[in-house]
C-alpha cells in the first residue's frame, strides 16, 4: 500500500458540514493523503472553519477562487495543484468511512486497476441514516455509464500514472459524469468495490434536488461532451430515462429490510 492520495474538495457555503467532512478524512486509516479544498466564494463561515482546521494539519490545503465560478472550476484548480499519484473526490458535505482509502487503494493495487469506485449510504442534512444504499454493477461497462452515472463522485479514485490528470469541465453540473466517461472510454470496464465506503448527504437545496434541472444538465452532457445534435441527444435522453427509472432503482437497497 503506497502512494499519495490527492483529495479534491470544492466548497461553497458549507459551514454546516465542512468540519465533519474534513474530520472524516482525518480519521482515515490510510494516512498518506493531501486534501485540497478550493472555495467558490462562500458568503458564510466556510473559509474560516477550513483555515482554522488547516492551521493544525499541514495535509489540508485551502484556496479561494476570485469569483464564483462553480464546482467544476474549483475542482479543476484543485486538480492542477494536486501532487498525488491517486486522485479522489469528496464534496464538502459528504463523508468517508474510516477505512475508505485503505480498502480502495489496496483493492486497486492488488488487482492493478487504474480506477475504482464503491457503494455508498445516504444520510439526510442532519447526518441521520436514511437506510438507503446506492450500489452499482460489479463490472461497469462504458455503455451502462453512457446512459446513467452509476459512479458516486465521493467514491471514485483514479491513477494519474495511467490517465494523467483528467481535466474537469467548467459547466455547473455533471462534470463528474464526464470524468468517468473519459475513464471508461479508455478502460471500457471498471471494477466496483462491492461495499459501502462513504456517506452521501441528500440536501434539499442542492441542484440535484431538482429533477427538471437534472434532466437539463444530463441533456447538456450529450450535447457538449459527446457533441451530438439535438435530435440524437433527445434519443439518448430517452435511453437515460429508461435506465434511470427502470434499471437504476434495482441497485438501490433499503438497509433495514
Amino acid at each position: 500500500m503506497q502512494g499519495l492520495v490527492s483529495i479534491i474538495t470544492p466548497s461553497f457555503n458549507s459551514e454546516k458540514f465542512i468540519a465533519d467532512t474534513i474530520r472524516s478524512v482525518q480519521s482515515q486509516t490510510y494516512v498518506d493523503w493531501e486534501m485540497i479544498i478550493v472555495d467558490d466564494c462562500s458568503s458564510d463561515a466556510t473559509s474560516q472553519i477550513v483555515q482554522q482546521i488547516a492551521s493544525t494539519d499541514t495535509r489540508i490545503k485551502f484556496y479561494q477562487l476570485q469569483k464564483n465560478a462553480g464546482a467544476g472550476v474549483a475542482r479543476q484548480q484543485a486538480i492542477e495543484m494536486a501532487q498525488g499519484r491517486w486522485i479522489a473526490f469528496l464534496d464538502s458535505d459528504d463523508l468517508w468511512k474510516p477505512e475508505k482509502l485503505q480498502k480502495q487503494i489496496e483493492f486497486m493495487q492488488s488487482r492493478n486497476l487504474p480506477f475504482t469506485f464503491s457503494f455508498y449510504d445516504c444520510i439526510d442534512e442532519a447526518g441521520k441514516a436514511l437506510n438507503k444504499q446506492v450500489r452499482a454493477p460489479q463490472k461497469l461497462k462504458y455503455y451502462q455509464l453512457f446512459f446513467c452515472n452509476f459512479v458516486g463522485n465521493l467514491t471514485g479514485i483514479y491513477d494519474t500514472q495511467f490517465f494523467g490528470k483528467i481535466p474537469i469541465s467548467s459547466i455547473r453540473k455533471r462534470q463528474d459524469w464526464m470524468v468517468w466517461l473519459t475513464v471508461l472510454k479508455k478502460i471500457r470496464t471498471a471494477q466496483t468495490v462491492a461495499e459501502s465506503l462513504a456517506f452521501y448527504r441528500i440536501r434539499q437545496d442542492s441542484i440535484s434536488a431538482s429533477k427538471i434541472k437534472l434532466l437539463e444538465h444530463n441533456f447538456n452532457v450529450y450535447r457538449q461532451f459527446h457533441g451530438y445534435n439535438v435530435f440524437v441527444s433527445m434519443l439518448c435522453m430517452l435511453g437515460f430515462l429508461f435506465v434511470q427509472l427502470i434499471i437504476k432503482p434495482r441497485y438501490i437497497k433499503k438497509l433495514n429490510e
